[in-house]
């Protein structure tokens, strides 16, 4: 593979423990394309509010926070980096307080608002330095880019999904266990799924990719199959 082999934009959304971020990572490093993790977005704005003592609750005070916020976010698949500020932040957004705040604060309307205008310029300045971006989250599809030329979403059982995030905590050192995080797992599908502001859902012509009985590997090729269906590689695709 070589840089910058990927024209235009794959969007690629699902819930929480689909692979949707391994999957994305590396599908990037292969195409040589930017990588975007939305979700590590939302949860820099809910670390901001909480360091900023506000309830994660209050929309007004939220969106006082997040309109003031710098959030500067790496696009190299290889090299994540999410600041606040000057402050890299990356392991502390992965935190509890985090996953337990970051629904609520996502569903502001004007956080989503601010964070769709950020991830837009990310989307053209990676196509116009590197050709491509795999974007991945809950609304790309829908809300961010609807025009991409290729959008999958990603599904498995709640239990695939919860012995995932379970072994990823572990290997990340953080502390879980499976009950708890599916319980987890289920009461986030629940909040993004009902909430107002771009809902969790499938763009309409997306292609649904059960991830349960399929490792990374599968799950790649699977993609990659798609990207070379729809001629994603190496001439000029657009979003």
């Amino acid at each position: 593979m070589v840089e910058g082999e990927l024209r235009g934009v794959i969007a690629l959304d699902g819930p929480s423990g689909t692979g949707k971020s391994t999957v994305a990572r590396r599908l990037a490093t292969l195409l040589g394309a930017g990588y975007l993790d939305t979700g590590a977005m939302f949860r820099a704005v809910t670390l901001a509010v909480l360091r900023a003592g506000v309830d994660p609750t209050d929309e007004v005070e939220v969106t006082r926070v997040a309109e003031g916020v710098d959030l500067r976010m790496s696009t190299d698949p290889a090299d994540q980096d999410v600041r606040l500020g000057d402050d890299t932040v990356n392991a502390e957004i992965r935190g509890q307080a985090v996953t337990l705040a970051v629904s609520a604060v996502s569903a502001v309307p004007r956080v989503r608002e601010l964070l769709k205008l950020h991830q837009w310029r990310i989307v053209d300045e990676a196509c116009a330095g590197r050709g491509g971006i795999v974007v991945e989250g809950r609304d790309i599809g829908t809300a961010i880019v609807p025009d991409a030329p290729l959008k999958v979403f990603l599904t498995a059982s709640a239990d695939a999904r919860a012995r995932r995030r379970t072994s990823q905590d572990a290997a990340e050192g953080r502390k879980s266990t499976l009950d708890a995080t599916r319980a987890d797992v289920e009461r986030r599908d629940g909040l993004d799924s009902s909430r107002a502001a771009s809902p969790l859902r499938p763009a309409e012509d997306a292609v649904w990719l059960d991830t349960t009985d399929l490792d990374v590997e599968g799950v790649l090729d699977r993609i990659l199959g798609l990207v070379d269906e729809r001629g994603l590689r190496g001439v000029a695709a657009g979003w």
